[in-house]
């Protein structure tokens, strides 16, 4: 199974998740750091929509400036746009597999789609 995680090396839950992902037998891991390569507004929303996610829920406002710049009551064009140009507003990590896609917060939320 090939298991796909938007990463940033320097979150803790993300590098939690990345370890489930590769300890996992028969899992085939790509790694995107997704602040070097941004997903285009497309495919964030394809991963939401597979996740049974709004693009709100998934907007990172800890250590961002989302809420002062009312993205959280933004429409979802809004919201996707704002994440595609400055990745550092998407919450992380996001992992696709053939099962779906979570965004893994808590890092066993990965567990559901393996």
């Amino acid at each position: 199974m090939k298991a796909t995680i938007w990463h940033n090396p320097k979150c803790g839950t993300s590098r939690k998740t990345l370890a489930i992902l590769e300890e996992t037998p028969g899992v085939e891991v790509e790694v995107i750091e997704y602040l070097k390569n941004p997903p285009a507004a497309e495919k964030l929303a394809q991963l939401y929509a597979d996740a049974g996610i709004t693009p709100q829920q998934g907007l990172r406002l800890r250590g961002t400036d989302a809420e002062e710049r009312g993205l959280p009551q933004a429409d979802d064009a809004a919201v996707l746009a704002a994440m595609a140009a400055e990745p550092i507003l998407i919450e992380r990590p996001l992992v696709e597999t053939e099962n779906g896609v979570r965004l893994c917060r808590p890092q066993e939320k990965v567990q559901e789609i393996l």
